[in-house]
């Protein structure tokens, strides 16, 4: 029987230890496969799966918000010619005048030009006008970036718009009358903040899509030309000038007659007293 029993013991000491060495082995197996990292899996099982939704894209990169503006100035041989060819971009750059004076001093005859051109056709313009030109006395084009603000003002009008929202939806559940004004308050002031962004927005927009252009050109007239026009000025200013001067005095006289009386009489009565002097 002892015989028997140590048998049993070693068959069970036998098996335990086959079986920890298969378990040993099958934990070692596990710990080596390498799985599939999780975004890998991940866009499997979603490219596997038709209902899954689509990967969302990168971001949009956000259009940039330009002002851009320039000031030109130059001298031409012909006053009309040049405003011509200015006339012929305005038309094929789809802009607009908008201000539009002329004049003359002592040396020069000249014109001066405020247009406003799609941001679009903005070099396109430049280009057009600076043709024929020889040189420019001025020549001014800047660039301001306003991406920045756009976006901050777009930002604040979203978030003022959202507050005004839930005021509403807390004004439908007042009750007191109280609460009603206090909120409704609230939301007036709210609205006027909101079209003030509105308008600066629009501001901003205006002037992103329209790009302001000043252009002043003029001709140099001959010397001799300008001393005779100058000189027969001179002339007839000063007659002008003297005629005005003789107005405004005999006007003051009219309007000093009382003076003038007080005066006359004053000195009437001191002559009489200085010839009864004289008598005595």
């Amino acid at each position: 029987m002892r015989r028997l029993f140590f048998l049993l013991v070693l068959v069970l000491i036998l098996l335990g230890c086959s079986k920890s060495s298969a378990s040993a082995e099958e934990n070692y197996a596990i710990a080596t496969v390498q799985l599939p990292p999780k975004s890998s899996s991940d866009s499997y099982e979603k490219s596997a799966d038709p209902k899954a939704p689509p990967v969302p894209k990168e971001k949009e990169q956000i259009e940039q918000k330009i002002i851009k503006e320039a000031t030109l100035k130059f001298e031409t041989d012909n006053l009309e010619n040049s405003f011509s060819q200015i006339q012929k971009a305005v038309s094929n750059s789809k802009a607009r005048i908008i201000n539009d004076s002329e004049g003359k001093d002592f040396a020069t005859l000249f014109r001066n030009l405020t247009i406003k051109v799609p941001s679009q056709n903005f070099d396109r313009f430049i280009n057009d006008v600076s043709k024929g030109v020889s040189y420019f006395e001025v020549k001014n084009i800047s660039a301001q970036d306003v991406t920045e603000q756009f976006i901050d003002l777009t930002s604040r009008l979203k978030t003022k718009k959202k507050l005004e929202e839930r005021y509403l939806e807390i004004l439908k559940k007042a009750n007191k009358v109280s609460e009603i004004l206090e909120i409704e308050e609230q939301i007036s002031t709210i609205r006027e903040e909101i079209e003030a962004k509105e308008g600066q927005l629009k501001y901003l927009e205006s002037r992103v899509s329209e790009s302001t252009i000043t252009i002043e050109f003029y001709k140099t007239i001959a010397e001799k030309e300008g001393v005779k026009i100058s000189y027969g000025s001179k002339i007839w200013n000063a007659v002008k000038s003297g005629f005005y001067t003789l107005s405004d005095l005999l006007l003051s006289l009219l309007s000093a007659w009382p003076f003038v009386i007080l005066i006359v009489v004053f000195a009437y009565f001191i002559r009489r007293r200085l010839k009864r002097r004289k008598k005595e």
